[in-house]
């Protein structure tokens, strides 16, 4: 039988990164948190700016949302953040123009190699496309894109790439149907 040992974990983020992030989380939690939605977002822009995430003037980032690593994230023009969503950044994550990430959304950019016994830490980059939109309370993985224009159902888990202009659901994701655009 196979053994685990996690005695000999090696968490692979420096000392460095593990100070700025605990930096990161006071100055969020004291400058930001406290602040209502529309009052204060260039403020808070300003903030991820200030740790290196690149921020778009018109994008929206609600005070409760967790930012994991803010110079791991990109955000394009009217993006959004919702309430409390936890944007575990360890890797990148970018989210395009007019796309949306809703409440209690998780972004997982890492995670751990469990074929080795000391569980060593594995990255990914997520990729949201233009126009798409995360409903409510999905998760999505690391190393995942979501491609343009496409819809993922609320509290839905996509552990694979969505094709654009496609709307999917479940658990794991599945296709539903194609995304059309009524004008």
């Amino acid at each position: 039988m196979n053994k685990i040992d996690l005695s000999n974990y090696k968490n692979r983020i420096s000392r460095e990164n593990q100070l700025k992030r605990l930096v990161w989380n006071i100055i969020w939690a004291i400058f930001a948190r406290p602040l209502p939605r529309r009052l204060g977002n260039a403020w808070k822009l300003f903030l991820l700016r200030l740790f290196g995430a690149q921020m778009h003037n018109t994008s929206v980032v609600y005070s409760t949302a967790r930012v994991y690593m803010p110079w791991h994230l990109e955000m394009h023009e009217y993006s959004c953040l919702a309430p409390e969503v936890d944007c575990y950044n360890v890797d990148k994550i970018t989210i395009g123009a007019h796309a949306t990430v809703s409440q209690k959304t998780f972004l997982c950019a890492a995670s751990h190699d469990i074929s080795k016994k000391d569980y060593p830490l594995i990255t990914a980059p997520i990729v949201i496309k233009n126009q798409a939109w995360i409903g409510a309370g999905a998760f999505i993985g690391m190393g995942v894109t979501i491609g343009e224009g496409a819809v993922v159902g609320a509290t839905t888990s996509v552990y694979k790439n969505v094709d654009p202009w496609t709307i999917v659901g479940g658990n794991p994701a599945k296709f539903i149907k194609k995304r059309n655009i009524e004008y």
